[in-house]
């Protein structure tokens, strides 16, 4: 629901977004755009985990949250980069970073604690 509503910004409010995360709002229309893109994409991983919520169990789910790790992991990087190497940050910028790199090892300890991580025996048949 997190990454829905992140979404849902960035589509609906995408300059106020970046300005919580960036610091600076995005003026130019190409850079709305691709946030709003952006944001659609967010929604729709929203929408994936929420329909796929009650299963644990399968190969797609293992690839859900692998991905999700990827994302996460990813994002963090990329805001964390961004943060590093800028001289002016939104307030929602640092608690983000750690967002996603909670999210990252949560959703690793998930795919552990599930026993999604080991390969299943019929795979190899």
């Amino acid at each position: 629901m997190i990454e829905a509503g992140a979404g849902f910004a960035l589509l609906i409010l995408p300059s106020n977004a970046a300005r919580l995360l960036l610091g600076a709002p995005l003026d130019a229309l190409g850079a709305l755009t691709v946030a709003r893109i952006g944001g659609m994409a967010l929604l729709t991983l929203g929408a994936a985990f929420w329909l796929a919520r009650g299963d644990s169990q399968s190969r797609a789910s293992k690839g859900m949250i692998a991905a999700m790790v990827l994302y996460n992991l990813g994002a963090a990087f990329v805001l964390g980069a961004f943060g590093i190497g800028s001289r002016r940050v939104g307030v929602a910028l640092w608690p983000a970073v750690v967002l996603h790199t909670a999210m990252t090892a949560w959703c690793i300890m998930s795919v552990r604690s599930s026993g999604l991580a080991e390969e299943p025996e019929n795979l190899h048949q």
